[in-house]
């Protein structure tokens, strides 16, 4: 007599079975156009990746990792029982003050490639903005352009730089 341990290999085992012989034996061209689409999609994924500069993307990586480990060392001040209702509030208004650094920063890269068209890279840490622009003509106008760009954004005097790579 079979028992029920044995009934559940078997089926199980010949599911597989007839599951490989039916991979096996299925047609070439349903394979190689789901190879074809995939191979499409990272030629896309890349062509986009190479329109940005490596530049800017290695700076935002760095500047994305740090951010990343100083919201989560907030996030665990947040919730860390033993912490007091004046720690957990600051490390909730830093928090906000971090995601509104990344929402300016955005805008003024934005409003930097709408006026003066070139790709840049904006941090902003208080009164002091740094803008890494990547373009081939390195001029005092466009720095000074830049600078009036993100002026026009403050009511208050900020310290801006310019550096082209």
């Amino acid at each position: 007599m079979i028992r029920k341990d044995n009934l559940w290999f078997l089926t199980l085992f010949s599911l597989i079975l007839v599951l490989s012989v039916y991979y096996i034996t299925m047609p070439n061209d349903l394979l190689l156009s789901e190879q074809v689409s995939k191979q499409n999609d990272e030629i896309d994924k890349v062509s986009l990746e190479v329109e940005e500069s490596d530049i800017l993307v290695s700076l935002r990586l760095d500047k994305e990792e740090q951010r990343d480990t100083e919201k989560k060392n907030l996030q665990s001040v947040l919730t860390n029982s033993n912490a007091t209702t004046d720690e957990k509030n600051e490390a909730y208004e830093k928090l906000n003050y971090l995601n509104s650094i990344y929402n300016i920063e955005e805008r003024l890269e934005k409003k930097v490639k709408d006026c003066c068209n070139i790709d840049s890279f904006v941090e902003v840490n208080n009164n002091e903005i740094s803008v890494v622009g990547v373009t081939n003509s390195h001029s005092v106008k466009l720095a000074n352009d830049i600078m009036r760009t993100i002026q026009d954004e403050y009511q208050e005097k900020v310290y801006v730089t310019v550096s082209f790579k």
